[in-house]
């Protein structure tokens, strides 16, 4: 077992790191890379890593890390007036994005909970994507990137509420009484972290903060805790690493936490990424390349037109409009998370599955592209373009 394990990684991070430096010199996205080596190295590609499971399940660390740090990130303050500036769009955007991509599910014969799954996956953007190819200055000095990270923020929080209906599915209907169950859990766990980290954690951070290596430690085993915390009450593990990361953000140490782990967090997200080219059945896209297309392509115009008409009528201001309309112009990953959750729970099929992973590869790549060669990016072909 061990062997095979260290092969894999050997294959997966040295193939992704050939590939990746082939993207670069090409000015492409990197995640495309390592969805590539995924697709060509998994068991519907050259069967060279066949057996994806185990990296399957490492890989979702990537996602329970990515949610610690977004809760690192929201400062209580910070996040009450950029919510009331984004409150309206985001509601607005979301039910629309929703309700089309329900109907675009029972248009394709998909079964109602299919559809309605369907329809929360197409409520998010990437926030992967939209973070990665904002440059600096803007992300943390103009209104680009406070109306971006409010956007995803608010699609956070609704892909949490999400992942805490699918998280109680049973097969072909929603467990009320067990959803019921863990909206009482879910106030109880943000109740009993916050207060533990104001009387137990902070006082240790306080006490040790000189020891890097203990608050490395004891971030993650903050994190993790957490997250087997709200596995053992029925939520789920994401929601507990969401609410871990929350509790510590009023700490001035969170953003030193935030800065170490990301690399921890990259790492995982390598295998995230792999993971899901390599779990890709490229032998039944000829027979889905309808659905996939129009997934993709209802993608990929409504949500830029949309954020532009509701940005547009709120500041006035065309060119921030279409520049956040095109950055947050794709699924996200945390809609490929609802689609393992929601087939995990037999709540959809092996087919819309791949629909939902196809799509959202399409509107990966075809989003970065529109943003490298249209919008300022740290990666840009042009040098007018490329700001870091």
């Amino acid at each position: 077992m061990t062997g095979h394990l260290f092969d894999a990684f050997f294959l997966i991070f040295t193939g992704s790191a050939i590939v990746a430096s082939l993207a670069l010199f090409t000015r492409q996205p990197l995640l495309v890379a390592y969805i590539a080596v995924g697709v060509a190295l998994g068991p519907y590609g050259l069967k060279i890593v066949p057996d994806i499971n185990i990296v399957s399940e490492i890989s979702h660390i990537g996602i329970v890390f990515l949610l610690f740090l977004l809760g690192l990130d929201m400062q209580p303050s910070a996040l009450h007036r950029v919510f009331k500036e984004i409150s309206s769009t985001a509601i607005i955007s979301s039910l629309l994005f929703a309700s089309l991509g329900y109907t675009t599910g029972l248009a394709f014969t998909f079964t109602h909970t299919e559809a309605l799954v369907l329809g929360m996956t197409m409520m998010f953007s990437s926030t992967i994507i939209g973070i990665k190819l904002l440059p600096t200055t803007v992300l943390h000095h103009k209104q680009t990137g406070e109306l971006m990270v409010g956007l995803l923020l608010f699609q956070d929080f609704l892909a949490i509420i999400c992942l805490l209906i699918l998280a109680r599915g049973a097969p072909g209907e929603f467990n009320v009484n067990e959803l019921g169950l863990a909206f009482i859990a879910l106030p109880a766990l943000g109740i009993a972290a916050f207060s533990f980290v104001r009387y137990v954690l902070l006082a240790l951070i306080a006490r040790f903060d000189r020891f890097h290596e203990y608050i490395f430690l004891i971030a993650i085993g903050w994190c993790l805790g957490l997250a087997e915390l709200a596995q053992m009450i029925h939520l789920s593990a994401e929601i507990g690493a969401f609410i871990a990361g929350i509790s510590l953000a009023t700490s001035p140490i969170s953003q030193f936490i935030a800065l170490n782990l990301k690399p921890l967090r990259d790492f995982f997200l390598i295998l995230f990424f792999f993971a899901l080219g390599a779990q890709l059945n490229i032998a039944l896209l000829p027979e889905l390349a309808l659905p996939i297309i129009a997934v993709s392509v209802f993608v990929l115009t409504t949500k830029p037109i949309t954020f532009y008409a509701l940005l547009c009528r709120k500041s006035g201001r065309k060119g921030l409009a279409w520049d956040i309309g095109f950055r947050l112009g794709q699924i996200s990953e945390f809609s490929l998370l609802l689609a393992i959750v929601a087939s995990s729970n037999d709540l959809i099929g092996e087919r819309v599955k791949i629909i939902i992973q196809s799509a959202a590869i399409v509107t990966f790549i075809v989003s970065s592209y529109i943003v490298i060669f249209c919008f300022p990016n740290p990666i840009a072909i042009s040098e007018k373009l490329r700001r870091d």
